[in-house]
C-alpha cells in the first residue's frame, strides 16, 4: 500500500453492531415518513393535485402491496444483512451489474427525497420564526443551519438518533390523532365512507396519487439498511418491516379518511386546493383551539426535521456500503471509531445537500414548488422503480437458493405479485407526472425529471459492466458487504 493509500484508508469498515432492536428500527422507519408532514402536507396536497377523492383507499392499496412485497423481502433479509439494502438485494438476485444500477437509483432517489424535504422545511421554519418571534428570514437560512445540525447528528451514536426520532415521532403522532378524533367528532357532512369505495378512485390522476402515497411510505425499507447494526438481524429486519408498513398504512389511511370527514367528501378537494398544508392547522384551530394549531405548527417543523435526520442516516449508509465494496471511493467506508457511525457517508450527504440548497437559493427557485415538489417526486419515482427491481431479484434469489433460504411458493408468488403491481405504479406515475409537478402535458420537465431516475439506472448498468471488465475484483465484491464475495 502506498503512503497515499494509507492516508485515505478508512479507520474501520464495520458499523456498530448489536445496538438496535425492533423499537429502534421502527422509529427510524416511521420517522422517515414523518406523520405530521404527511397528514398536514402530503394528504391535502394529494387531494389538491390529483383530484382523487379516494386517497384513503390508495393508502390501503399501497400498504397491501408493500406487505405483499415484504413477504419475500423479509425472507431474503434473513440471509442478507447489508447496509446497502435494496442495492445488495438486487446484486444478490439479478447480478452485480444490476446491483450497481440499483445503487445509483437509490442514491439519486434518497438524496432527492432528503434534499427536497429541506425546501418544505425552510418554508415552514421561516414561517414559524415569523409567526412566533416576528423574525423574517429567507427560507434558506434555517435550512443551512439545519444541514449542519443534521450532519453532526449523523456522525454521533446511532442509538442517540433513534431516541431523537422517537421523541418527535410520538409528539407529532399525538397531534395527528387529536386532529383525527376532533374531525370525526365534528363531521362537516356526517360520517361518510365514500372515500374508501372503489368508485372514489376515478375522475383524477390515479398514477400521481400512487406516487404521492408511496412517498409517504418511503423509508420502510430502512429496516434492511440497519441490518448490520441490529441485535438480531434475522428477526429484527423482518419484524420491523411488517410492523412499520402496518402502522404507516393504518395510521395514514385512517387520517386521510378523517380529513374527508372533517372537511366533507364533497368539498375536501376544493378546500385542499385553497388551503394546501394549512388545512390541518385551519381545522385544528376550528375544532380544537388556536393553541393546538400553534403546537401543531411547531411540531410540523420538528416533523420535517425528523424526516431529514432519518433520510440522512439512510443515505449515509448507502455511501458507506458502496465505498466499502469499492464501487465508490473507499474513503466513503470510513466510520467513527468510537460510535461506529458512517462518518464519511454522513459528510458526503451533508455536503451534497448544502450545495443543492445553495444552487436553488441562488437561482431564486421557490422552496416548495421547485425544490420540494421536483426532488421529492423524483425520489418517490426512484423508490418505486427500486422496489420493483428488488421484487424481481427476491423471486430470482429465492428460487435459486431454496435449500438455503427455506423459502416456499408463497414467498415467491408474493414477489411476483409485488413486481407486477409496482411496475404498474411506476408506469402510471410517469404517465401522470405533469400532475405531480404542476406542469402542462407538453412541458419538458415531465420527462426530464423522471429521466434522471432512468438515466441513473442506465449509467449504473454501464458502470457495472465497466467494473466487470476492468476491475473484476471490485465487481466480484458488489453486494457482498466486504472486499470479497460472501
Amino acid at each position: 500500500m502506498t503512503p497515499t493509500e494509507q492516508s485515505i484508508a478508512p479507520v474501520d469498515v464495520t458499523l456498530q453492531r448489536r445496538s438496535l432492536g425492533v423499537p429502534d428500527v421502527v422509529f427510524f422507519v416511521v420517522a422517515a415518513s414523518a406523520p405530521l408532514t404527511v397528514v398536514a402536507g402530503g394528504v391535502p396536497t394529494s387531494f389538491a393535485v390529483t383530484k382523487v377523492l379516494g386517497i384513503p383507499l390508495v393508502y390501503v392499496l399501497v400498504a397491501a402491496t408493500l406487505l405483499i412485497f415484504a413477504v419475500g423481502y423479509a425472507a431474503m433479509s434473513r440471509h442478507v444483512a447489508n447496509a446497502g439494502a435494496f442495492y445488495s438485494y438486487v446484486a444478490k438476485g439479478l447480478g452485480r451489474t444490476w446491483g450497481v444500477a440499483a445503487a445509483l437509483i437509490a442514491l439519486v432517489a434518497y438524496n432527492a427525497m432528503q434534499v427536497g424535504i429541506y425546501g418544505l422545511f425552510g418554508f415552514a421554519a421561516a414561517g414559524a420564526l415569523h409567526q412566533f418571534l416576528g423574525v423574517s428570514v429567507a427560507w434558506w437560512v434555517p435550512v443551512l443551519v439545519t444541514v449542519v445540525v443534521v450532519g453532526i447528528l449523523g456522525v454521533l451514536q446511532v442509538d442517540l438518533n433513534a431516541r431523537v426520532l422517537g421523541f418527535f415521532l410520538i409528539a407529532e403522532s399525538v397531534v395527528v390523532l387529536v386532529f383525527d378524533i376532533a374531525g370525526i367528532a365534528k363531521p362537516a357532512e356526517g360520517i361518510s365512507f365514500h372515500s374508501l369505495v372503489p368508485s372514489s378512485l376515478t375522475g383524477g390522476a390515479l398514477g400521481a396519487a400512487f406516487c404521492f402515497v408511496v412517498a409517504s411510505f418511503v423509508g420502510f425499507e430502512s429496516a434492511a439498511i440497519y441490518g448490520e447494526e441490529c441485535k438480531d438481524p434475522r428477526r429484527t429486519v423482518a419484524r420491523s418491516t411488517y410492523v412499520a408498513v402496518t402502522l404507516i398504512g393504518v395510521f395514514y389511511a385512517f387520517s386521510a379518511w378523517a380529513m374527508t370527514v372533517a372537511v366533507g367528501p364533497s368539498s375536501v378537494i376544493d378546500t385542499s386546493v385553497e388551503l394546501g398544508p394549512g388545512l390541518l392547522f385551519e381545522f385544528s384551530a376550528r375544532n380544537v383551539g388556536g393553541w393546538f394549531s400553534d403546537v401543531a405548527t411547531v411540531l410540523f417543523v420538528t416533523s420535517l426535521f425528523a424526516a431529514l435526520l432519518s433520510f440522512h442516516n439512510a443515505v449515509a449508509r448507502y455511501f458507506f456500503s458502496l465505498g466499502r465494496e469499492g464501487v465508490l471511493p473507499r474513503r466513503l467506508a470510513m466510520v467513527n471509531p468510537r460510535t461506529g457511525a458512517p462518518v464519511a457517508g454522513s459528510i458526503a450527504q451533508t455536503t451534497l445537500a448544502a450545495v443543492l440548497v445553495v444552487v436553488f437559493a441562488i437561482a431564486g427557485k421557490d422552496p416548495v414548488l421547485a425544490l420540494f415538489t421536483w426532488l421529492t417526486n423524483v425520489g418517490a419515482l426512484g423508490v418505486i422503480l427500486l422496489m420493483a427491481l428488488t421484487s424481481v431479484s427476491v423471486v430470482v434469489y429465492l428460487l435459486r437458493h431454496r435449500s438455503v433460504t427455506e423459502s416456499n411458493l408463497a414467498h415467491e408468488l408474493a414477489g411476483v405479485v409485488a413486481s407486477v403491481a409496482l411496475f404498474a405504479m411506476f408506469i402510471l406515475a410517469v404517465a401522470n407526472f405533469d400532475a405531480l409537478v404542476g406542469t402542462t402535458p407538453d412541458d419538458a420537465l415531465n420527462w426530464v425529471l423522471p429521466g434522471i431516475v432512468v438515466a441513473a439506472g442506465l449509467i449504473g448498468i454501464g458502470y457495472g459492466e465497466w467494473l466487470r471488465r476492468r476491475q473484476p475484483a471490485v465487481h466480484a465484491a458488489i453486494g457482498s458487504g466486504g472486499p470479497a464475495e460472501a
